[in-house]
């Protein structure tokens, strides 16, 4: 069996989900060609890089991310970071060589991903973004019915990842607050739905900051300068319409991402407060009698991923966890095949220029065009 040693840069919530993910792999995936083993932990203090190492049974706590990704020993970095401190790690493994797997946004803005760019030209090795949303199995299926063309040409679709812990106007302002709602959560629809329905040709968007100030984790009140919403009309190029919403002043909302494409022949549909199944609506079938067959079908999904993956059972009710797990299996047979990633750092550019258009657009109160990057 090979063995992939990882190195963690970042050890957050985020972390604590890539951790286990590489920690449980084994126990999903029914194979013995590969698996990864946490070998060092590099957060901004030692004391929180040795606590990690600790709880996933690393052999080193660091805190400069170059012990890891300058380390010829390593052969993927986890980049687990808040997306503003991505660069350098991101630029150090890739002038190194090394496997990465980074989570979203890619970096901190299009001028950042330009840099990227630009190291992509010599950068030979495998890497692939934290994008599990597309890991489900009832994301997958949309997918594979939209590319069989059950639904036909796109007609409209709209898509919203809501959350409502900003709701509270004294919700302190920690470093996602002031990140923004289009890189938190935006990042993640915008990736889902051009996954679905492919490459947007324009946007106008609209935003919203709810509180002009919020108590920082110290207690002082500071003005607010991102946005705790978005919305987005968007038009393919073949003309149709869709919206896509951000939010996390959307109370009442939990963990909220919903889709819904529909097309000259059917439609899909799917929330993620019900992962176990894609809705789907074929418009062939018959309406009559009395409505004859017609009406949308619950497909059950559920856990029902390709072998290897099986554990525990395809019937079993899904959540939040499983994608990351998929999503991280599917980067480590990638690397593992020597293929490329998906998706991958291109993908991460190009989501980071689609939210650097949105806040152009947001603030212009104009249509832009989003052609530019494809």
């Amino acid at each position: 069996m090979k063995i992939y040693n990882v190195g963690m840069v970042g050890f957050g919530f985020i972390g604590k989900v890539h951790a286990y993910g590489h920690l449980n792999i084994p126990l999903y995936y029914d194979q013995t060609e590969f698996r990864t083993r946490i070998t060092h932990i590099c957060t901004s203090r030692p004391e929180t890089a040795e606590k990690g190492r600790a709880q996933v049974g690393a052999l080193k706590a660091v805190t400069d991310f170059r012990e890891i990704t300058e380390n010829p020993e390593i052969d993927i970095v986890d980049i687990c970071t808040p997306n503003g401190a991505h660069l350098e790690a991101l630029l150090s493994a890739m002038k190194h060589g090394k496997h990465i797997y980074c989570d979203k946004p890619l970096v901190a803005d299009y001028a950042e991903a330009q840099q990227v760019r630009e190291a992509l030209k010599t950068y030979s090795a495998t890497a692939q973004m934290t994008l599990q949303n597309r890991f489900f199995p009832a994301t997958m299926r949309a997918k594979q019915l939209i590319e069989e063309g059950r639904i036909g040409d796109i007609l409209e679709f709209r898509g919203a990842y809501l959350h409502s812990g900003s709701a509270d106007p004294e919700a302190p302002l920690k470093w996602k607050l002031e990140a923004g709602t289009i890189a938190d959560l935006g990042s993640h629809i915008l990736d889902l739905l051009h996954s679905l329905v492919g490459d947007y040709a324009e946007v106008m968007a609209a935003t919203h900051i709810a509180y002009p100030e919020r108590p920082g984790l110290d207690g002082v009140r500071r003005k607010v300068t991102a946005e705790d919403n978005m919305m987005v009309l968007a038009k393919l190029p073949n003309g149709a319409a869709g919206q896509i919403g951000a939010s996390k002043i959307a109370t009442g909302a939990e963990d909220e991402l919903s889709f819904e494409v529909h097309g000259r022949k059917g439609a899909l549909r799917f929330s993620s407060m019900d992962p176990h199944h894609l809705n789907y609506y074929d418009a062939a079938a018959a309406g009559k009698p009395l409505g004859g067959i017609r009406g949308w079908t619950a497909i059950d999904c559920g856990q029902r991923f390709d072998p290897p993956g099986g554990f525990p059972t395809p019937k079993a009710a899904i959540g939040w966890m499983r994608s990351h797990l998929h999503c991280l299996y599917h980067f480590v047979d990638s690397v593992h095949r020597g293929v490329p990633g998906s998706p991958g750092l291109e993908q991460g550019i190009y989501i980071q220029y689609l939210m650097d258009r949105i806040k152009e657009s947001a603030a212009s109160g104009r249509w832009v065009d989003v052609r530019g990057d494809k």
